[in-house]
């Protein structure tokens, strides 16, 4: 045996060595001694790079998110650095001319990693690593290091590694002496497979090419998407027309073979040539399973190749008994990186061996397609071990089972995918030790659990009819008590949606360890989905305690369901009787329903002007309903006006009471809108009174004092010669809002204070506070009803007899005045101004 045909490490080629360089004759000194590489120097080789792989992962699995704290721009300024990057300079266009170290780039790198533009984001941005993982990223990097080996010696690793791990598959799933490949995903696999399907039917596929088939046509089930049959008839230049959906069964969702059988028959007739049938094994997003059984005879009499795919083919290495898949299917397509948990594992496909050489001919090269990429594979499963595999995929499996129990015996849960054995009534844990049966086996695994909220009321299994009687009778007997039809989800969809979607996100939000999902079934609408075969890096499967929070949270939440739904058709009724209450549609809203507090009268003058001011009385209206109960919220409808919202309710709700404290609440704050704008024209004439007063004060001062006295100059000399009166000055104004009168402000400067009634004991003796020398109502209708000073004669010069004679009269006159409007400002404001006119006109 040569060198190369040897692992590296081999003791017996080490020692070959030694004694062919002992016993060899002396060359002489003219030749030079040749050195062999050291299989110690390759070895080192990929410690060094396992060394350097791990410290780069390491790295990137520390990596945190970084949000950068700066301020947001402008739309403006967006749109200015949008252009100055579509203006980029040729230069930016060029790798930099000087070289970078790894560690910068490396650094560069995680820069990348750890931005981001949200602060929802986990702090973490790439998942936690265990052993099998880390292996088996690391075994990527070995892959393209594995690849500059020698010829001869890259075909021996390669041949080694793909045998194994196809041998070991092969007795994983019972699939014996089977042919494999690798790839990177299942469109790849389906590609490979019609290949297969193509030269097993036609082996002069390579010469003749695709006329040598008339017209191929392929087979799949509605419930399995096409698109990766759709990929391959591109690549191999088939018309899509090729590709058959049969219908799904009426009663359990599976591939209908009756009308599968007649399409075959009809294309035959045609002139077809039945190529595939590719068989759903779990790999819709219910679940279902195909009968192989019936597909593999109908494959049988047409010659047709049968390719399964899907998660319920993991549950074959449950199976503890011995069994030949292959003498049922030619081929399987297996995803164990999903089912695993386990990253960037390849496909693997296999199938029964073709000795065909028209297959070589799809690949580039022989030896590193398809093959050497199993390396990660090949690393994996020995890190796993077969015990801890079937272990892994047995608790999946259970998980789904214990789910669909929980979800089927929950009312007013339908669930959607398929039953654990529906066929046979047995259980995973009495298929697994008994005789190899792949019907029976794939029948009792459930790969996925698919349920909904439909309101239904659920009937025991294999009840009488008495109790199905009793049901009804109950139902009946609610529906006539409370005078109202149930709502139903054939009825109301789209609403019985949206309540699917705040199903599925409670859960997701209270059962973190389930990857729970909302998907739309083409038929059935919004449903929750959860498929413990599909797990990312590091997950892994739910524990029994995870389960029972599951099961609390699910009745939890959908009896609140139940009572949103059985009082939602209380709820419309009462709102369309109410004369102040409008029902609003909101599409995307999954509680009970909105309503709009619409005073009467305001209906028929909707102008933008109300619009704004019933948005605003609404808006009050909520603020004040969210005090007294966290069920109401802000909302807004289609049509642009705002509403109130009324979230989820209990069984225990009373409908009636919570619309009524809307009624009340909503014209309470009406009443207090009015007082505001009440006040408001209040505070607004006030302003106004307080103006016209202090001009004419103004006035009537200016001509008590006489021009001369606000001359410039001449006013310094005058005021020195005859000084004023010390409180001659303009008197300010305040605004009495309990009597809506404006007063003078002489009496808060003397004693520091507010006079008002309440305040009279803090002054000496208990004296009642003076009344202000100046009182205007607030809202008189004319300029007579403000204060009237009395007419004086202009100011006299100084020294004459006639100013000292004045002033007491115009100042008892004053203080009449003011007492008269004092003694009637605690009625009303109409009664203010007739008192303000007869003090006038008695003057």
């Amino acid at each position: 045996m040569s060198t190369a045909g040897r692992s590296d490490d081999d003791p017996g080629q080490s020692s070959a060595v030694e004694q062919s360089t002992v016993m060899a004759p002396d060359p002489g000194p003219s030749t030079p001694a040749v050195s062999e590489i050291a299989a110690s120097s390759i070895r080192s080789g990929l410690a060094e790079l396992e060394l350097r792989s791990s410290q780069v992962l390491q790295r990137l699995e520390n990596v945190k998110v970084s949000t950068p704290e700066l301020a947001r721009d402008s739309p403006e300024e967006e749109e200015q650095q949008q252009q100055q990057q579509q203006k980029a300079r040729p230069e930016d266009y060029l790798l930099p001319a000087e070289h970078r170290v790894p560690s910068d780039i490396l650094k560069s790198l995680e820069q990348l990693v750890s931005y981001t533009d949200s602060d929802d984001d986990p702090e973490f941005p790439l998942p936690a690593l265990d052993d099998v993982s880390h292996l088996a990223l690391i075994s990527h990097s070995i892959v393209a290091y594995l690849s500059h080996l020698d010829r001869q010696q890259l075909l021996r690793v390669t041949n080694s590694i793909s045998g194994d791990a196809t041998r070991w598959l092969g007795t994983l799933f019972h699939f014996s002496n089977p042919a494999s490949s690798f790839h990177a995903d299942n469109a790849d696999a389906v590609l490979r497979t019609v290949r297969l399907a193509i030269v097993a039917r036609c082996p002069g596929y390579l010469e003749g090419g695709i006329p040598a088939l008339a017209l191929p046509t392929f087979y799949i089930s509605e419930n399995t998407t096409p698109v990766r049959l759709q990929y391959a008839c591109r690549q191999l230049g088939i018309p899509l027309e090729a590709i058959k959906i049969i219908p799904e069964h009426s009663q359990n969702g599976t591939m209908d073979v009756t009308l599968l059988q007649k399409q075959i028959q009809l294309d035959v007739s045609n002139n077809r040539t039945p190529l595939l049938v590719v068989a759903d094994i779990g790999a819709s997003l219910c679940g279902y399973v195909d009968n192989l059984l019936r597909l593999r005879d109908v494959c049988k009499a047409h010659n047709m190749w049968l390719h399964a795919s899907g998660h319920g083919l993991a549950a074959l290495v449950c199976a503890q008994s011995q069994g030949h898949v292959e003498e049922v299917l030619h081929s399987m397509a297996l995803n164990l990186g999903s089912w695993l948990g386990v990253p960037s594992l390849p496909i693997v496909l296999l199938h029964r061996p073709l000795q065909n050489s028209a297959l070589s001919a799809f690949e580039s090269d022989p030896i590193l397609s398809r093959r050497l990429n199993a390396l990660s594979l090949w690393t994996s499963l020995q890190a796993l071990g077969r015990k801890a595999i079937a272990e892994r995929l047995h608790v999946a499996f259970q998980t789904c089972s214990i789910l669909f129990e929980i979800a089927s015996k929950c009312e007013g849960i339908r669930v959607l995918s398929h039953t654990p054995g529906a066929q046979t009534g047995a259980t995973l844990s009495d298929i697994i030790p008994s005789p190899f049966d792949v019907q029976a086996l794939f029948d009792a695994a459930a790969p996925v659990v698919a349920y909904q909220f439909d309101g239904s009321t659920t009937i025991p299994l294999g009840g009488s009819s008495s109790s199905a009687a009793a049901v009804a009778a109950a139902t009946a007997e609610r529906e006539t008590a409370d005078g109202l039809k149930p709502l139903e989800k054939v009825y109301n969809a789209s609403y019985f949606d949206r309540l699917n979607s705040w199903l599925g996100q409670i859960l997701q939000r209270d059962c973190p360890n389930f990857d729970f999902e909302v998907i739309e079934h083409p038929t059935h609408g919004s449903c929750i989905r959860y498929c413990p075969l599909e797990l990312g890096l590091g997950e892994q499967p739910p524990s029994s305690e995870n389960l029972e929070s599951f099961a609390q949270s699910l009745e939890a939440h959908v009896d609140i369901l139940r009572a949103t739904i059985k009082h939602k058709a209380r709820f419309i009724h009462l709102v369309e009787r109410s004369d102040v209450l409008r029902l609003v549609s909101l599409p995307e809203w999954a509680g009970m329903g909105g309503v709009r507090f619409v005073p009467e009268g305001w209906e028929a003058l909707l102008t933008d002007q109300a619009k704004t001011e019933l948005n605003k009385l609404n808006i009050d209206l909520v603020e004040a309903l969210k005090s007294t109960d966290n069920a109401f919220s802000l909302g807004e409808g289609t049509d642009g006006l705002i509403c109130v919202r009324f979230g989820m309710v209990t069984h225990e709700t009373e409908v009636e009471e919570l619309l009524d404290l809307v009624v009340t609440v909503g014209k309470s704050v009406q009443e207090n809108s009015r007082v505001l704008d009440t006040m408001s024209e209040i505070v607004k004439k006030g302003i106004e009174a307080v103006t016209a007063d202090l001009q004419r004060e103004s006035e009537e001062k200016l001509w008590q004092e006489g021009i001369l006295r606000h001359v410039p100059v001449v006013g310094r000399v005058f005021n020195w010669w005859s000084p004023p009166a010390k409180e001659s000055g303009i008197k300010g104004r305040s605004l009495n809002l309990t009597q809506g009168v404006v007063e003078s402000t002489e009496n808060i400067y003397k004693y520091h204070m507010q006079m008002t009634g309440a305040t009279a004991h803090q002054l000496p003796a208990n004296r009642s506070p003076p009344t202000p020398m100046v009182q205007t109502p607030v809202g008189a209708a004319t300029p007579a009803a403000g204060p009237v000073f009395p007419t004086v004669e202009p100011v006299s010069v100084p020294g004459s007899g006639d100013e000292t004679s004045e002033q007491p009269a115009a100042a008892q006159n004053h203080v009449d005045h003011a007492r008269t409007v004092s003694q009637s400002s605690a009625s009303s404001v109409p009664e203010l101004v007739a008192a303000a006119n007869s003090a006038i006109n008695n003057n």
